[in-house]
């Protein structure tokens, strides 16, 4: 017969990643990762060199949640050899490829990780209140496991906008950037479209490169300006449980409009970047003219063939730009898996078909499905941020064990964000 476990974790992005790392050491907590890919790969293809994350080493898979865990960064650098270097460098933030390094590590270490594992379909035994999960093999095998909860980490998928045909041939998502690197060098002209962190990196890339294979670049982006990710540190308190507990209780329809206006705060570019970008530009006009274009406030509008219709926002002028190859750095979105239709009775949703997300991560009425990465609109901005992992981990844990396995900072901030009686600045309390 099957075991039962106590939850399945679906998707191995660095969150379910971090939460298979805080329970694999549990023993009243019995816990299975599943995962398609062969392996722990984040992004690859957004492994440019020299790149680093926007978050401190502490946002590792653990430490926040739990400092003296073996799967901390600390330990993973010393294991490997590597903090002294670490210590020498005094950089907080880690490269992206490092950070991959780090999780790969990890991954491998793991027992309770299954990886070529396909989740095709769950239904809910009724009789038994459990619920069942078929995966598929790379061999196209169908295995079969039971549990009593889900956590769903099937991460995002790439966001084109509805005015590109995303499968042409000369269209990418810059997730693919790497991958593809060679072709777009090797083009005329080259657009970027998206204003976040990956647009800048790309722009960087290539903007490197642009003396020696003579293209044409632009990176085009619909906001007012290329924002700096606010990063001074009374902001970086609302990246904390205080600031969640604040954001969740506000109406539905205020944090839409909040979130709306947030980016700067989740999805900016480090400002380090823009000094580089206009520092590049600046070296390479010695020479000569930049065959390059930095367009704001422009949203595109159509693609046809080869060529983008775009709209000028603030001055209401159209205009329109030719490419040879075209980089939708536009982000990800959350797609709701396709192997939820054999339980979507039990989910809970709001009037537009989202996910209705509690407090505490769970998505149905029995609080026995939790979400990672799903909570953008329910939790807040902080909902992708890799320094949030272990917190919304420690909740996931604490709930499906019934007790507080791990403890849980309630105030955290100096800053109030919902005034109350006065009271002075506290140290930090747990539960």
């Amino acid at each position: 017969m099957q075991p039962t476990y106590d939850f399945i974790a679906i998707g191995l992005g660095p969150f379910n990643l971090s939460l298979a790392c805080l329970t694999e050491s549990i023993n009243d907590l019995n816990g299975l990762f599943l995962e398609q890919r062969s392996e722990f790969n984040w992004h690859p293809g957004l492994m440019i060199d020299g790149v680093h994350l926007q978050t401190p080493f502490m946002s590792d898979l653990v430490t926040l949640a739990d400092p003296t865990n073996p799967y901390s960064y600390l330990n993973y650098a010393k294991q490997t050899g590597n903090l002294y270097q670490f210590y020498i460098r005094e950089d907080f933030f880690l490269l992206r490829k490092e950070y991959n390094q780090y999780c790969q590590w990890a991954s491998k270490s793991l027992s309770n990780v299954q990886f070529e594992r396909q989740v095709v379909q769950v239904d809910f035994n009724e009789s038994e209140s459990l619920y069942c999960i078929f995966a598929k093999d790379s061999a196209g095998n169908t295995h079969q496991y039971f549990a009593k909860h889900l956590v769903l980490g099937t991460g995002p998928v790439p966001n084109y906008t509805a005015a590109v045909d995303k499968n042409a041939d000369d269209i990418i998502h810059s997730g693919q950037y790497l991958a593809n690197k060679d072709a777009l060098t090797q083009a005329k002209k080259l657009v970027i479209v998206g204003s976040g962190q990956s647009a800048a990196e790309i722009y960087y890339d290539l903007l490197t490169d642009i003396r020696s294979h003579n293209y044409e670049l632009t990176w085009v982006t619909r906001a007012p300006r290329f924002f700096p990710l606010e990063y001074s540190k009374l902001t970086l308190e609302m990246t904390s449980p205080n600031y969640v507990d604040y954001y969740y209780d506000l109406p539905q329809a205020k944090k839409d409009a909040l979130i709306a206006n947030q980016k700067h705060l989740y999805k900016g570019i480090n400002s380090s970047l823009i000094n580089e970008i206009y520092d590049l530009l600046y070296q390479l006009k010695l020479d000569g003219d930049v065959p390059t274009r930095l367009l704001t406030n422009s949203e595109l509008k159509s693609q046809s063939g080869h060529s983008l219709a775009f709209q000028q926002t603030e001055a209401e002028h159209s205009f329109t730009l030719e490419f040879d190859k075209l980089v939708m750095a536009t982000g990800f979105s959350y797609q709701d898996p396709a192997f939820l239709s054999g339980i979507e009775c039990q989910i809970n949703r709001d009037n537009t078909g989202r996910f209705a997300v509690a407090r505490d991560y769970s998505i149905d009425k029995q609080q026995r499905i939790f979400v990672q990465n799903a909570e953008l609109h329910t939790h807040g901005f902080v909902t992708p941020d890799l320094g949030m992992a272990c917190y919304r981990n420690s909740q996931i844990i604490n709930q499906i064990l019934g007790y507080a396995h791990y403890q849980v900072e309630t105030h955290t901030t100096f800053q109030e964000f919902l005034a109350s009686e006065a009271t002075p600045c506290s140290e930090g309390e747990i539960v």
